[in-house]
């Protein structure tokens, strides 16, 4: 219970008081009975309930989040022209106060049921600059500016969240919205339309009484048949990047392949310089082991008729033969000249 409640009930006791000891007073004098002091208790009673009655209808009290405006019918305006902030306040009889909340309110536009301060769909229809329409669901934050209250009662009322914050946000996010293309609005340039339409609101609502916290963009929705082209473009795209990604890596295979075989190749190649080199090694050690093999025939001849003999048998110490015979194998003539074969040079 208030002050002013607790007032008003005093002075209903009070007139209730007064109403008795008037009625006390009149039955007394029916009576032919005097009732001393009746009248003063009466006149006492009824100033009393006066005075109570004045001080509960002047008494208003404004809560934290309230600011007052006071419509006087004293005031040659009508009304005051200073608003009445939190806390105890006192008005003259026959005045009233118009209360305004200037806590932080949220007008929400939605195409889902239940979002929004209007049910069914209450989003924004655009035509985008290419011609596109799409469907934006919006948020807009804002507050009553307690210093020009005064200008909001006196224009809009209790009709600005309808008449002002809703018309003008609808009319903002669609003219904002007209200067971009579909793809610039969904992608690149969101956050410049958003701060476009967030400054012109702020420009409109501090104009009229009102401050803008925020503004949000809950959702843009296109229409079912760019929907679907969108998503048939987006299959299109899915299944060229398929389609190069195959032949990247075909031609990576490709290219591995022939890393692969270049890598034989040059492993051949070296493994037959290899051989060729080995080959005139050999070849010059057969050349130089035959040239001293001929040195050594050419320095000592019986050295031939040693070796053959020699090859005959390797266990046989002596031959007999008869005499006048001939050898069945001749044997090397020691003075017979020694031929030797020229030995080719190798070919590197």
């Amino acid at each position: 219970m208030n002050i002013a409640t607790a007032i008003q009930g005093f002075a209903t006791l009070m007139w209730l008081v007064t109403l008795g000891l008037l009625g006390l007073a009149v039955f007394n004098a029916a009576r032919g009975r005097r009732f001393g002091g009746g009248a003063a208790l009466v006149v006492g009673a009824a100033v009393l309930a006066i005075a109570l009655s004045v001080a509960g209808a002047g008494i208003v009290i404004i809560g934290n989040n309230e600011v007052g405006v006071v419509v006087s019918p004293y005031d040659p305006k009508g009304y005051r022209t200073t608003a009445l902030t939190s806390g105890l306040r006192w008005i003259i009889p026959g005045e009233s106060v118009q209360r305004y909340s200037i806590a932080k309110q949220n007008y929400t536009m939605s195409s889902t049921t239940g979002e929004g301060q209007i049910a069914g769909d209450d989003s924004i229809q655009v035509r985008t600059k290419d011609g596109q329409q799409v469907f934006v669901d919006a948020s807009v934050i804002y507050g009553i500016d307690p210093l020009n209250v005064i200008y909001l009662h006196i224009n809009w009322q209790n009709r600005y969240q309808d008449d002002l914050v809703r018309s003008q946000a609808r009319g903002i996010i669609r003219d904002v919205a007209s200067q971009y293309g579909i793809e610039e609005i969904v992608s690149t340039k969101r956050a410049e339309m958003e701060q476009s339409i967030t400054d012109a609101l702020q420009t409109v609502f501090e104009t009229n009484g009102l401050q803008l916290s925020d503004f949000i963009v809950r959702n843009i929705r296109f229409s079912d048949e760019y929907a679907a082209a969108v998503e048939q473009k987006q299959i299109a795209e899915q299944l060229a990047q398929q389609a190069e990604f195959v032949v990247e890596q075909r031609r990576q295979e490709a290219e591995q392949a022939r890393q692969v075989a270049q890598g034989q190749a040059d492993a051949a190649v070296i493994a037959a310089k290899g051989d060729a080199e080995a080959r005139l090694i050999q070849a010059g050690a057969e050349a130089e082991s035959l040239k001293l093999i001929s040195a050594a025939l050419r320095d000592n001849p019986d050295l031939l008729t040693y070796q053959y003999v020699s090859k005959l048998s390797p266990n046989v110490q002596v031959i007999y033969l008869p005499s006048g015979q001939q050898y069945l194998i001749p044997l090397p003539t020691p003075n017979a000249p020694v031929v030797t074969t020229p030995v080719p040079t190798p070919t590197p």
